[in-house]
């Protein structure tokens, strides 16, 4: 590969998981792979994820243009976020980093089953 190939390569990577390294944010994405979804019902999908965080990343992912936020005009007025094309798009790839790690990365020890 070309260096300059190697650098427009590792920009892009750079760029992609700037978003997706971030705590939260691919399982936000895959609850959102599941179909278009309100703000509570992610926190509760989630589980302990705290408020502004959510907001951030939901912030985040918008601005990203991987995540859609559609407005419904009450009462009581309702917000639904869901996946863009784009966001669509990203899902297989998440498969198969999963199934990647599941393959070639153990576990952390504390999260082994005894």
């Amino acid at each position: 590969m070309a260096h300059d190939d190697c650098a427009s390569a590792d920009a892009a990577l750079t760029r992609a998981f700037t978003i997706l390294g971030t705590r939260w944010t691919a399982m936000l994405l895959g609850v959102l792979g599941r179909g278009p979804a309100g703000y509570r019902e992610l926190s509760r999908a989630l589980g302990k994820v705290s408020d502004s965080v959510l907001s951030e990343r939901l912030t985040t992912l918008t601005e990203s243009g991987l995540v859609s936020r559609t407005v419904q005009e009450g009462p009581p007025i309702t917000v639904t976020y869901r996946l863009t094309t784009a966001g669509e798009a990203l899902m297989p790839v998440l498969d198969q980093i999963s199934a990647w790690a599941d393959h070639h990365l153990p576990e952390p020890a504390h999260s082994r089953q005894p």
